[in-house]
This record gives C-alpha cells, structure tokens and sequence, in this order.
C-alpha cells in the first residue's frame, strides 16, 4: 500500500502534463498559487504544482501511516520536489522541475559510493537494504554496491537526455512518469535474477 501510494503524485503530474493546454495561463491551479502561468509550458507548470500539492498530501499521509517519520529517502525526494517545482513555479521556468530527477538521481548514486565511509560498520548501503535477503561475501556487497551507484547514475543520464537533448523534451513527461519506474522496476528483476543463487531463504 505505502510503496503504491508513492506513485499516486506521477500519475497526477502525468495526467496534467498530458490534458493541460500549455498556453492555458488560467487554469484552476495556477489561479490557487497565483502565478500568471508562462508562455507556452503551462502544461508543465499545472503539472508541477499538482505533483508539489500531490506529494504533501501523500508523504503527510505516509508520515502518519509509519508513526510520524519518514525514511531519508523520502525526505530527500519530498524535499527536491518543493524546492525545485517552488523555483520552476517562482520563475514559470520548466528548467528547474526537468533538473530535479537528474540531481536526485546523481544524490542517490553518491550516497551508495559514500555510504562504506560514512557510516559506523563500514557497511555499503545496500548491505544494509538488502542484507536480510541475500548471503553475499564482502567483495559481492562492494560490487553490487558499485552497481548500484552505476544504475542511479545512468538515470541521471537518462533524465537529462529526455528532458534537453532528444528531441526538445518532447517524451521528457513520459520518461519521467513512467520510463524511470520501467528502468528500475527492470534492474530490480535482472539483479534478483542474477542474484537468485545468494537467496538466504527459499521464499
């Protein structure tokens, strides 16, 4: 339920990035946050601020489901949504809300290639994540820590090339929406694939 509810604020900034005009400077959320909407990204601006209103309504409600806290990483993905969508709405300039996925993909990558120097065990973080799950020895925990950081930092890539380089940004709305659930969702299965040797129980 809780990891369902994550997706909730993609589908409602997809669906508005998708149905808005993008030189509707009267839409009902631009009005409620008073901005005077932009030339012809509109349809970006009404989609940012639904996800902004979207993603407190959900991490609000997730805070309260695991008893008034929230992971880091959740944390860290509620807190470049404000920052960057209050900027891209600030400015009417979509550039700010086509970075964010980028950043917070590079932030994730350098957290996986920091986490042995930085926490108590010297534990790689996805010895931590996924300890309970698989027997690995120290050197396997290292590389598939690398690999970790290796795949954040090729969504990094990806987001820029969707959101700047190929073909203007055109597809940006949909890599974002549903591209980056596609890549991880799938290097999640090839690694418990790969991995499936190392399952500490059968189940």
């Amino acid at each position: 339920m809780k990891a369902l509810l994550d997706f909730v604020p993609l589908i409602i900034f997809f669906y508005l990035y998708k149905t808005v005009d993008p030189k509707d400077t009267n839409h009902q959320l631009l009005q409620l946050i008073g901005s005077a909407g932009g030339v012809d990204n509109n349809h970006i601006l009404v989609a940012t601020t639904g996800l902004i209103i979207s993603m407190l309504v959900v991490y609000g409600a997730l805070f309260i489901m695991q008893k008034f806290r929230l992971d880091k990483q959740q944390w860290i993905v509620l807190f470049m949504t404000v920052i960057f969508g209050g900027v891209t709405l600030m400015l009417s300039d979509d550039f700010y809300i086509r970075l964010k996925a980028a950043i917070l993909n590079i932030v994730f990558a350098g957290a996986f290639l920091l986490s042995p120097w930085f926490s108590k065990d010297r534990k790689p973080l996805i010895q931590r994540l996924f300890g309970p799950v698989f027997n690995l020895a120290e050197a396997g925990w290292k590389n598939l820590n690398y690999t970790w950081a290796a795949m954040f930092a090729v969504m990094s890539f990806l987001h820029v090339f969707f959101a700047f380089l190929f073909m203007d940004g055109k597809y940006w709305g949909e890599f974002t929406a549903f591209g980056d659930m596609i890549v991880m969702f799938s290097f999640i299965i090839v690694q418990f694939i790969v991995l499936r040797k190392y399952f500490k129980t059968s189940e």
